[in-house]
C-alpha cells in the first residue's frame, strides 16, 4: 500500500504535468546546494517551478497526466522544469546554467505533448521567448499601417502645397 506522503507527491507532479506546457528534465548530479540554490532562483525569476523529484513517483505522474514521452528522461538524478506561460524560458535558463554549470546535464522533456531530446532543448533555448516574438509580431503589423497612413495622407498634404503655391503665385502676381 503506498505511503499517503508518495500519494501526494505523485498528485502534485500529475497535477503540475497536466498545467505544463513544457516540462523539461535534466541531471543534476555533482550539482553543488549553493549552484541548485542558483538555478531554482534563475528558474523562478522566469516563471519556471523547478523540482527534484524520484524516478518512480515521476513515472507514475507522467502516466496519470498522459504524457509518458517524458519517461525516457527520468533515470539518474533527476529535476524537472514545469512551464506554464513561456515553454521557451525553462529551455533558456537550464540551457545557459548547463554551459556555466558543466555538472548539470540537459536530457531533454517533453513540449506541448511532443518529445524533445537534449539537442531540440539547445535548439528551443535559440528561439525569441514569447515576449520578444510578441514585439516582433506587433512590428510586422505596425509597419503596414504606419506605410498606409503615410501613403494616404500624402494626398492631401499635396493638395495643401498645390493651394499654398496657388495662393502665393496669386499673392506675387
Amino acid at each position: 500500500m503506498p505511503r499517503p506522503e508518495k500519494v501526494a507527491q505523485v498528485v502534485d507532479l500529475t497535477d503540475r504535468m497536466r498545467r505544463s506546457q513544457a516540462v523539461l528534465a535534466a541531471d543534476y548530479r555533482g550539482l553543488s546546494v549553493k549552484a541548485m540554490g542558483q538555478l531554482r532562483s534563475q528558474m523562478r525569476q522566469a516563471g519556471v517551478d523547478v523540482k527534484v523529484v524520484k524516478n518512480t513517483l515521476a513515472r507514475r505522474a507522467s502516466d496519470e497526466a498522459q504524457v509518458p514521452e517524458l519517461k525516457a528522461f527520468l533515470d539518474g538524478p533527476t529535476v524537472l522544469a514545469f512551464a506554464y506561460a513561456d515553454p521557451v524560458a525553462p529551455a533558456k535558463v537550464l540551457d545557459s546554467f548547463a554551459r556555466q554549470h558543466q555538472e548539470l546535464q540537459v536530457k531533454g522533456g517533453v513540449l506541448n505533448g511532443a518529445r524533445v531530446d537534449a539537442a531540440g532543448v539547445t535548439r528551443l533555448a535559440t528561439l525569441p521567448g514569447r515576449e520578444e516574438l510578441l514585439a516582433q509580431v506587433l512590428r510586422a503589423l505596425q509597419g503596414p499601417m504606419s506605410g498606409l497612413v503615410y501613403v494616404l495622407s500624402g494626398v492631401p498634404r499635396k493638395l495643401v502645397y498645390a493651394l499654398d503655391a496657388l495662393r502665393r503665385e496669386r499673392e506675387a502676381g
